[in-house]
């Protein structure tokens, strides 16, 4: 999201145009582009029946949405400034719904991973524009950080109220629908967006943008979680081989930058402690969180025997929670103990929530084993979101901060993929293993959840000590 922090006037036109309705459809057709990165998880086994994915092939159907995502954040962010913001997030709304009645009318797993990459081209287009969207649309800090406030609590939320609507809709009509949904809702987006939205003028396509980089970053991201996914399916051999070829796209890609006269991202921002410590905890976290999603939702439905619409609804809470710590108590809790110690009180709630998780037996309950966790996860992430934003932000020169911003939205793509990536063959395997041993089926799955409950408690672990390490302010 190579974005500047400009003056307002970069937005201003002729018509008269409304800030807070502008927030509304920017937080409208982002918490679309949110939501469909997770209203898949519940509809899985469903997906899974219907075309025959394998169990570590299905995390595919999260992931190609997941990668180029987080692939094409920079430069989709690049390309905004050279045709203009408005006109970005426009497009971006208009090619995630065409691929969403895409994925709606899938009848392969072919035609429904690609149609998932291609939401994912739109949800970058769409999210890399938003936040120089919004710095443009308040300028004035006290308004500025409400609707920064406003915005984050409604992305935050979106990702598990995602798990409840794929529920619902999955349970009522069919998994298809989680899909066909997008039609009327990013039609209604679009449309508020060509009215309510401020055109701006770009800088124009003959600035540049780096094409190469992109394709670089974009691939080395899928590879290398093609290279997790697939590792039980493939000779070791093999697998180091595109472990190695992963690797020198990663390199080439540093290369690129370092070298390239308009890069999607400047070395430089990796001098400053805060801002590369706080990506680092952040690939972390939402590994933790993202493993949390989708494999609690398959721990309601295979072991507890939850349908789709009830496993919807278990989630709900820990959208309500997100919410309604992040909006009531996030900024006052920062303000008075400082970013520093919220974030180190996040992670240890996020540490412990997975920790109990990991506990969850093959006879257990969701009053007792599944909700008291969530709970810890939902009120860790509501406090350490916010926190861990404000210092990687603090990290980063003026000048850099859109470029920043961009950084930090990628790294979290980047951290669920990952993190779903290795967890899901972790069960998976670790199933497939005490099934060959004679294991009953339910008790198998169970223990493979488990485990990959036990390495996200770790994976949380690992970003709390990381921040303690990084992160350290001298807050008072």
């Amino acid at each position: 999201m190579s974005l500047t922090v400009e003056s307002p006037n970069r937005m201003s036109h002729p018509r008269t145009y409304s800030r807070w309705a502008s927030l509304v459809v920017l937080c409208a057709g982002t918490l679309m582009t949110i939501l469909d990165g997770n209203i898949v998880t519940v509809a899985m086994p469903a997906v899974q029946s219907d075309l025959g994915f394998s169990g570590p092939g299905l995390a595919w159907v999260v992931n190609a949405y997941l990668i180029p995502f987080g692939g094409l954040l920079l430069l989709a962010g690049r390309l905004g400034d050279l045709v203009g913001r408005r006109r970005m997030f426009a497009a971006g709304l208009a090619v995630f719904t065409a691929a969403s009645v895409l994925c709606g009318v899938a009848t392969s797993q072919g035609m429904l991973v690609a149609a998932r990459a291609l939401q994912g081209v739109g949800g970058a287009m769409t999210s890399a524009v938003v936040l120089g969207m919004l710095v443009a649309l308040f300028p004035e800090p006290r308004e500025q950080a409400r609707a920064i406030a406003v915005f984050s609590a409604v992305g935050a939320a979106g990702g598990a109220l995602g798990t409840f609507l794929g529920g619902a809709l999955t349970q009522a009509l069919s998994w298809h629908w989680i899909f066909l949904i997008n039609l009327p809702i990013g039609v209604a987006a679009w449309l508020a967006a060509v009215r309510v939205l401020a055109p701006d003028d770009g800088a124009g396509l003959g600035k540049g943008a780096d094409y190469p980089g992109a394709a670089l970053v974009t691939s080395a991201l899928m590879l290398t979680v093609y290279v997790i996914v697939g590792a039980g399916d493939r000779d070791a051999t093999a697998t180091a081989l595109l472990a190695l070829l992963a690797g020198a796209l990663f390199v080439a890609f540093v290369l690129r930058q370092a070298r390239a006269a308009r890069p999607l991202l400047r070395l430089r921002l990796f001098g400053s402690r805060l801002l590369s410590g706080a990506n680092a905890v952040q690939i972390l976290m939402i590994a933790t969180m993202y493993g949390f999603q989708f494999i609690g939702a398959l721990y309601l439905q295979r072991v507890l025997g939850y349908n789709e619409l009830a496993t919807g609804t278990a989630f709900l809470p820990a959208p309500i929670a997100i919410g309604l710590l992040m909006l009531g108590l996030s900024a006052r809790t920062i303000a008075r103990f400082g970013a520093y110690r919220v974030l180190l009180a996040g992670l240890l709630l996020i540490t412990a929530g997975m920790a109990l998780l990991s506990r969850a037996p093959a006879d257990g309950s969701y009053a007792a084993d599944v909700l008291p966790p969530m709970l810890l996860l939902a009120a860790g992430f509501a406090a350490a979101m916010p926190a861990l934003t404000g210092l990687a932000m603090s990290g980063a020169r003026e000048e850099d901060t859109g470029l920043a911003s961009g950084l930090f939205n990628t790294t979290q793509v980047v951290g669920g993929s990952l993190g779903l990536a290795v967890l899901s063959v972790l069960a998976a395997s670790h199933t497939d293993g005490l099934l060959a041993e004679g294991t009953e089926l339910v008790a198998a799955t169970a223990d493979g959840y488990r485990l990959a409950f036990r390495v996200a408690t770790v994976i949380a672990a690992g970003a709390l000590v990381l921040a303690a390490v990084l992160l350290r302010t001298r807050e008072k």
